[in-house]
């Protein structure tokens, strides 16, 4: 028999309450089946291969799911393999790029509990041993079958002598075994099951980082997602404080997919909702969501909020943030993060495209067009060079939006509340009416804040020249819409283009009611002033990465309501998380916690707000596991967390 199928008894000195981790090799601990992997190596270059390693892999599922006996299933694959022992060496330096990558992840513990964590497989010691000895394996530990050769060193089948190529071998092994305490099998094989069901395992995982597969599944005692899900249930050392899969995102309003592919990579569970949702049916939602995605219609208010009882950050993919109570969100330690940046060419396109078509008169000849009336004329028909453009409010989109209206000829102005640096020949205007009285287009830019809210109406208008052009494409409830109704009505304006209402609907298959329909010479859009693919594509990249950057380093760099911390990496370290109240002695407290459980501080960062504080402290590995108990209870604490 070979050594490493001696029996021996194990040690006096284990108890009856020590735990054994029996976990499978392939699908499990490499993201591939072994031999499927030796078939595409040693058939490589044949006319069949493609064939061949089809059924290699088609024959793996059925002996994994038990559809197909083990043993008939391992023969079948050995007479299609045609492999030779210098296949080997390649196949082992293929599986070494392809370990699970949660196993890679958490060799911490494989490292604390080696001596009771034994790999059985079905595979070949041959590639097994290799890959599992450089997660901390120890050799003698490992179980698994043996090739047998000719004498030119062709693969000619498996050593017979050893029980795991048997039916039920790892059954008949574990028999032998008679370990001496609790058993949990991690695996996603039949054979796996199998164990379990012969009452040798306490425990069967069902791992499915690799493969479902449903027979398997059905029978498991627990499902693990990865291998820190496994962890996590057993109170194990893991690489993360908490398992990404358990992490819930609540997406809502159509976020672009890219979104939904950044997240599902990060191994977050997602779930997708269409169309934004009201304050019940978001309260009812959003309970034990970690992250929420939203755009512009969804609300997220302060009962809401109060429904949110695992909420950690709120993603706003779009630039605007005032559907949100972002002072409650600080009270309750939730993040909230935007896309300031994202879609700030896509209005300015939208901004441009619109005051062309309103004072080159487009619309009204595209609709009389439609109708069979050919009007070839220039009247009402001009260019925008030469033409004054006032912008109020120059953040971002107002400061882009000059610098192409002045490239295409027009004399720019703009007035903010806030200094603002001009960019090229734009003027700076002191008052509103100062703006207004001069400006051929008035286009607005401004925040949807509460103090915005009516910003512009019948006084407004009527300090603006005559014949005029508007353009709303900031936040629905800055303009009295009855206001901008009678300025259109009245000729007073030429032409109106508005993008954003005070009331829109929820989603594509609600009706939109407006008393701007049918009005001459005005330009409607649904919202789209950023819904570009472009500017979509860079929303769902930006925000996410800010969320996970949160998530995982605890970074708040740009989050429009917390302090901004960006942090540099850490290592060899745990990252302590404290969110407080912004009240004197917190740090103090923080601190002497620390130092009272003998806690030695490597790295230290805070930064306040009016609200809150954020303090990221970086501790010793070693450190007294009460010590998060005792930090958790420091007066004004809203919320902590770890990281590993």
């Amino acid at each position: 028999m070979p050594p490493h199928l001696i029996f021996m008894p194990m040690p006096d000195t284990q108890t009856a309450s020590d735990v054994f981790y029996v976990i499978d090799f392939d699908s499990t601990v490499t993201r591939v089946e072994g031999l499927d992997e030796l078939a595409a190596i040693a058939l490589e270059g044949q006319p069949d291969a493609a064939e061949k390693v089809a059924a290699v892999r088609r024959i793996t599922d059925q002996g994994m799911d038990g559809s197909m006996t083990f043993s008939e299933s391992l023969q079948q694959r050995l007479a299609l393999l045609s492999a030779h022992r210098d296949h080997l060496t390649p196949l082992v330096a293929s599986l070494h790029g392809k370990i699970s990558e949660s196993f890679l992840r958490n060799k911490a513990f494989f490292a604390q509990h080696a001596e009771h964590i034994i790999v059985i497989s079905s595979g070949f010691r041959e590639f097994v041993a290799p890959i599992a000895t450089s997660l901390g394996v120890r050799p003698e530990n490992i179980y698994a079958n043996e090739f047998t050769y000719d004498a030119e060193g062709n693969i000619v089948g498996v050593d017979q002598s050893n029980v795991l190529s048997e039916n039920n071998g790892k059954v008949k092994l574990l028999n032998r075994l008679q370990l001496p305490g609790k058993v949990y099998v991690i695996g996603d094989g039949y054979t796996d099951y199998e164990i379990r069901a012969a009452g040798l395992a306490d425990k069967f995982y069902a791992f499915t980082e690799n493969v479902q597969r449903a027979n398997v599944l059905e029978k498991a005692d627990h499902i693990a997602p990865n291998l820190e899900e496994f962890l996590f249930v057993n109170k194990l050392p893991m690489s993360v404080s908490y398992p990404k899969h358990r992490i819930k995102v609540l997406l809502l309003e159509n976020i672009h997919k890219k979104a939904n592919e950044i997240f599902q990579t990060e191994g977050y569970q997602l779930e997708v909702v269409n169309g934004g949702l009201d304050e019940d049916e978001l309260c009812e939602r959003i309970r034990d969501v970690q992250i929420l995605g939203i755009r512009s219609k969804t609300q997220v208010t302060a009962r809401v909020l109060e429904h949110a009882n695992r909420l950690m950050t709120i993603g706003a993919f779009c630039i605007g943030t005032n559907q949100i109570d972002l002072e409650t969100c600080k009270e309750k330690g939730v993040a909230v993060f935007n896309a300031p940046y994202s879609n700030t060419r896509s209005v300015v396109e939208l901004a441009i495209s619109e005051m062309i078509a309103l004072i080159r008169g487009v619309f009204p000849k595209s609709m009389a067009m439609h109708q069979g009336q050919w009007d070839k004329s220039a009247k009402n028909s001009n260019e925008i060079r030469g033409k004054k453009l006032g912008i109020i409010g120059y953040g971002n989109i107002g400061a882009q939006l000059s610098v192409l209206a002045e490239a295409m000829g027009m004399k720019v102005y703009f007035y903010d509340i806030v200094d603002r640096l001009a960019l090229g020949n734009v003027q700076k205007c002191d008052t509103l009416e100062e703006l207004l009285r001069q400006a051929d287009v008035v286009t607005l830019h401004i925040d949807g804040r509460p103090e915005n809210k009516n910003f512009f109406g019948a006084h407004e208008f009527g300090q603006m020249k005559d014949g005029a052009v508007f353009l709303n494409l900031a936040r629905g409830p800055v303009v009295q819409i009855p206001a901008l109704v009678e300025a259109l009505k009245s000729g007073k304006l030429r032409g109106a283009g508005v993008d954003v209402f005070p009331e829109e609907p929820k989603n594509n298959d609600e009706p939109f009611v407006s008393e701007l329909i049918g009005l001459h010479n005005v330009i409607l859009t649904p919202h789209v002033g950023g819904s570009t693919e472009e500017a979509q594509f860079n929303i769902a990249e930006f925000v996410p990465g800010k969320i996970i950057d949160y998530i995982n380093s605890g970074s708040t760099f740009m989050s429009v309501n917390f302090p901004n911390l960006q942090l540099p990496a850490f290592g060899g370290a745990h990252r302590l998380l404290h969110i407080h109240r912004n009240t004197p002695g917190v740090i103090a407290n923080i601190n002497r916690v620390l130092s009272e459980h003998g806690t030695n501080i490597v790295g230290q960062h805070l930064k306040t707000n009016e609200t809150i504080g954020y303090v990221i402290t970086d501790v010793d590995k070693a450190y007294d596991k009460d010590v998060i108990k005792a930090l958790k209870e420091i007066p004004n604490t809203i919320k902590f967390r770890v990281l590993y």
